[in-house]
């Protein structure tokens, strides 16, 4: 079709270029430039239709008298058109990307999906007109005035990267001799394929069973341990591959398929590449190891200095690195470490490789170290000695469940409208959607989901016992060709089998076995077989199981594992309830590598064995002082699975776990929310509990999304606690966002100053139907003209942005509301704050995940009252900052300028320095005794230890929170001395870690409260001096 007959069209469904417009030098979302969108649209949808039906009927007449569509068909071709451009208005690209991509892609991105398996005429005149109109979509982006402007734009941005990598290549790769440059650009290409595919179960045999992790790897949230350790009001979520930006060394942790591994590879992928996108520069420069612990320990071999890396995991360039290559590279402190499942490996093992990672971390102090484990493998402060930051990967949340379906399909060939009808059962059903929460049950359940047209078992085991079935029996049954002379293994006969491995890696703590010692297991388990001396010989039966079952692989020449621990556990758990290893699995049940297992014992058993197997353990756990929580709540979390059990046997099981909720702190919430529904049925209301107990009850309640869980959480609608109805708007996200918009948060006061959080256009969608809403928290990439909408005529005064790569200036803000206090957490592209000079602004918050320069324009804000930088800032100098300010609080990053020049805010009340930890020289004790005013101080350990040691006294700080040396370590009687002599005024203190003794603050007759952030002995603490801290966790 000609370009007129588009023409119409586009002019209407495009905003036209004011003026000034030109002058515009950032990309613009096509959700901004669409005139049916915002506070002031000039398309109507009914409009909109009359414009597509006019090129529905010119492409109509084109085909001629002969070629006339039907009525109908014109009519749905319109209304498809239609739909199809104003999803325009939804659209997560800018004009530059849209034109970058081109109009197949983007033709893509709008269309709907067919009603049926074939197109209808309907259909296909709609696709065919829906290309075209993105054509001249896109014709009509160029030719704006703004385009090229905004092109040179960009092209400067990646200029400026180009010199930014260049900088930082140049930094780590300081000559370098070229036979390592050689070697690593050759092992660089080894890990790219080593790693850079995944499985995918339950395909036919006649597609690929491997995924490019570029289109398999999903972005998943990790979350802190602790909101303290990110010196932020909660700990805020990070996108896993971005774990250590700005931290060097993270333990994290992670169920079985919550995506470690595959983390794992990315990052490896990523640095190997060396081109890793914007916010992950820190790979630059890395060269990954890639250090499997199963592979490591197998056949309990010692564990490898850095020559031997390579030869350990089998790669097959070990023999052909440079001599002492890994010890230039790793001493040079450019190494990414990538140490992954430690939990893989028995417990008795766990402590020497915990000393093999300090004393690495010790001799190679500058890499980058990412240690991988499930929860309850390790405890908390396993690696805290050499400063490890603890991450656990959250569960999927519906977004990214709707991600990994559409790209599953899109990888096996189905259509959109296939992942649709998925989701919409995921979302009806409630059993299902407690099981999609991480990227291996969602795998399953789209593969059963496939093979089954649609119909889905309900449960955990009956979705492993399906799954099993998809992947043992239908392999052979689809290949209707086998070779001659093909064992013929039917499904029970193949798990007969595997059993014997599984539970013989189980009960040997190993996740990898010899394929001579499998085929041993497996010679001495065909005699019990029926007809399997007729199999032939172990060693083929064997390799049938390797080559067919597609549950068993080879890892390496000479061993096998399975392709995923939770099959292994399943069929463990299996073999033990045929053969009746009950005595056995009890006495093991503490274990964590065996808690899966006890599980999937409880499905696998009749009604009776099940009933004896969780009165076995409730007794153990009456018994076993030491292990007693932790087996009560593994017996409360079998329930799950037990479909048919003798009533006294279930009441025996709650009546034990009764005794642990409610939840007194957040550690004890998330173990409950692992055990499942089951638990969350036992949790009380508000009636009754403290504070500390009302947080851990809610935050287990969001962490199991289920309408039971919504049904407990409307309780505490009312509750007067505004920490209650914080922590209620907070977690939305998790579940159905009408439901929960309806049922919890358009409860809730919001016209108090409460801040309600919107993580989508849907969310803040349902925000608008809240009067006098002043507070508002978005994270993600949301579009400036949505904001803006949002805040035009609402009283919002504070607000708050968190991880948005989109907005690039602020003087937005001044115009369409009066914000008065400003959040910027993780605004890359925010690069100017002068626009504010002249707005209300009085608080200010500026956080990232990666060390970033400052904002300019951060002097020129004279109105600001409170000032607060993150600890990754850099901040050379004080003179930064707005001098002529008011400023009453503020807070300092890490990289801690000189003091001297405080006195230039004689007002300041409060003074936040955690963030440092080097110590105060005599002069910037002199500059803080100088404020008089200065009455709140939050310090580290080594900063008063300098105080204390130049003689500095401050009188007139009445209030201190003392930050410690590490995590783990208590306060000692010399550090408390020192405060006693810097602070002799003051009232009250509050320190992160306990003490060993607290009996120095003797010394300090006005300290009427202590309050300890971590469980405390009080050992010392003076009879005139308060007490308070959190208790010890019980589970």
């Amino acid at each position: 079709m000609a370009a007129s007959a588009f023409t119409p069209l586009l002019k209407r469904l495009f905003r036209q270029e004011g003026p000034g417009a030109g002058l515009v030098d950032r990309p613009v979302r096509i959700s901004a430039l669409v005139s049916f969108r915002g506070e002031q649209r000039k398309l109507a949808e009914r409009d909109l239709r009359k414009l597509s039906a006019e090129v529905v009927r010119q492409a109509a007449r084109a085909l001629g008298p002969h070629d006339a569509p039907s009525p109908d068909t014109l009519t749905r071709a319109t209304d498809l058109l239609t739909r199809s451009l104003l999803r325009l208005g939804e659209l997560d690209m800018d004009d530059i990307q849209a034109v970058r991509l081109g109009h197949n892609i983007l033709a893509r991105e709008l269309m709907l999906p067919a009603d049926g398996p074939v197109a209808d005429d309907a259909y296909l005149l709609y696709e065919r007109l829906l290309n075209s109109a993105c054509l001249h979509v896109l014709n009509f982006f160029t030719q704006r005035s703004t385009f090229v402007a905004r092109t040179l734009v960009e092209q400067s941005s990646q200029l400026d990267r180009l010199v930014r990598v260049t900088d930082l290549m140049a930094e780590r790769l300081p000559h370098q001799p070229s036979e390592d440059a050689m070697f690593e650009r050759r092992y660089g290409r080894y890990v790219t394929q080593e790693y850079g595919r995944l499985a995918i179960y339950g395909l036919d045999l006649q597609q690929s069973r491997e995924w490019p992790l570029d289109d398999a790897y999903l972005s998943l949230e990790a979350r802190q341990a602790a909101a303290a350790a990110a010196g932020r009001e909660e700990a805020a979520p990070l996108r896993a591959e971005r774990a250590l930006s700005g931290v060097s060394r993270v333990l994290l942790r992670g169920h079985a398929g919550s995506g470690k591994t595959t983390l794992v590879q990315w990052l490896a992928v990523t640095a190997a590449r060396q081109d890793p996108e914007e916010g992950l520069l820190h790979l630059l420069g890395r060269v990954p190891f890639v250090l499997t612990m199963r592979t490591l320990t197998r056949d309990r071999r010692a564990l490898p200095d850095p020559g031997g890396f390579l030869a350990a995991v089998d790669c097959p360039l070990a023999g052909a690195q440079p001599e002492r290559w890994a010890d230039r590279v790793l001493a040079a402190g450019r190494g990414l470490l990538l140490v992954d499942g430690v939990d893989e490996i028995p417990e008795d093992e766990r402590e020497p490789v915990r000393r093999w990672l300090r004393r690495l971390h010790a001799t190679y102090p500058d890499n980058l170290w990412l240690v991988t484990a499930r929860p309850s493998a390790v405890r908390e402060d396993w690696l805290d000695a050499a400063d490890f930051r603890e991450l656990s990967l959250a569960p999927m949340r519906q977004a990214d469940v709707r991600a990994f379906v559409h790209r599953w399909h899109r990888a096996v060939g189905g259509t959109a409208e296939d992942a649709a009808v998925l989701l919409d059962l995921v979302h009806a059903r409630q059993d299902l959607a407690a099981l999609a929460t991480n990227p291996l049950m969602c795998a399953l359940i789209c593969a059963l989901h496939r093979e089954r047209n649609g119909h889905l078992p309900r449960g955990r085991k009956a979705l492993y016992d399906a799954a099993l079935s998809m992947l043992l029996e239908r392999r052979d049954r689809e290949r209707p060709d086998p070779p001659r002379g093909a064992l013929l293994l039917d499904a029970d006969t193949q798990i007969s089998l595997l059993q014997k491995l599984a539970y013989w890696l189980i009960t040997n703590g190993r996740s990898e076995l010899s394929t001579s010692l499998a085929a041993s297991l497996i010679a001495n388990a065909l005699p019990v077989i029926h007809r399997g001396d007729e199999l032939g010989p172990a060693p083929e039966v064997l390799r049938h199981l390797v080559e067919r079952s597609g549950l068993l692989r080879e890892p390496s020449d000479g061993a096998l594992d399975f392709v995923h621990r939770t099959f292994q556990d399943y069929l463990g758990a299996r073999e033990i309830v045929d053969w009746q290893h009950f005595p056995a699995l009890v006495a093991k049940a503490h274990e964590d590598q065996w808690e899966d297992v006890v599980r999937m014992a409880v499905a696998h058993a009749q009604p009776v064995q099940r009933g004896e197997l969780l009165s076995a353990l409730v007794a153990r756990g009456d018994s076993d002082a030491e292990h007693r929580v932790r087996l009560h709540l593994l017996a409360m979390a079998c329930l799950e699975h037990a479909t048919q059990l003798q009533p006294a046997v279930r009441a025996e099981v709650i009546e034990r776990a009764r005794r642990f909720v409610p939840p007194r702190v957040r550690d004890e919430s998330r173990v409950l929310a692992d055990v499942g529904s089951v638990a969350m049925d036992l949790l009380p209301g508000p009636d009754g509990l403290s504070e500390e107990e009302a947080d851990a009850v809610i935050f287990a309640l969001t962490r199991t999304p289920t309408d039971g869980a919504l049904v407990k959480l409307r309780a505490f609608r009312d509750h007067p606690a505004p920490f209650v109805h914080h922590l209620l708007a907070s977690h939305w996200h998790r579940f159905d966002i009408d439901r929960y918009f309806d049922e919890i948060v358009a409860h809730l006061p919001h016209a108090d100053g409460q801040v309600f959080p919107a993580h989508t256009l849907a969310e803040l969608h349902h925000l608008r139907s809240l009067p006098g809403l002043s507070g508002l928290n978005l994270r993600g990439d949301f579009a400036e003209a949505d904001i803006v909408a949002f805040l035009t005529g609402r009283p919002i005064t504070t607000f708050r942005l968190r991880d948005c790569d989109t907005i690039t200036d602020v003087a937005f803000l001044n115009g369409p509301g009066r914000i008065e206090s400003l959040l910027l957490d993780n605004c890359p592209r925010i690069a100017d704050l002068s626009p504010l000079a002249d707005g209300p602004l009085r608080e200010l918050s500026l956080y990232s995940d990666t060390v970033q320069p400052l904002p300019r324009g951060l002097g020129e804000l004279t109105g600001v009252e409170e000032l607060t930088i993150g600890s990754l800032y850099e901040l050379d100098s004080l003179d930064r900052l707005p001098r002529d300010a008011p400023l009453t609080s503020l807070t300092l990053p890490s990289e801690l300028p000189g003091l001297t020049g405080l006195g230039a805010w004689p007002g300041l009340v409060r003074l936040a320095l955690h963030f440092a930890e080097r110590p105060l020289t005599a002069a910037e004790g002199r500059a803080l005794a100088g404020l008089a005013e200065l009455a709140h101080l939050t310090t580290h350990v080594e900063a008063v230890r300098g105080l204390a040691r130049t003689g500095t006294v401050l009188p007139q700080v009445t209030f201190v929170q003392l930050f410690p040396y590490d995590r783990v370590e208590p306060f000692t009687p010399d550090m408390l001395r020192d405060v006693v002599l810097v602070f002799p005024g003051l009232e009250t203190l509050i320190v992160n870690n306990d003490a060993t003794d607290f009996l120095p603050l003797e010394g300090l007759p006005g300290l009427r409260s202590l309050h300890v952030l971590s469980p405390s002995t009080a050992h010392g603490v003076p009879e005139h001096v308060a007490i308070t801290a959190p208790e010890a966790r019980r589970y």
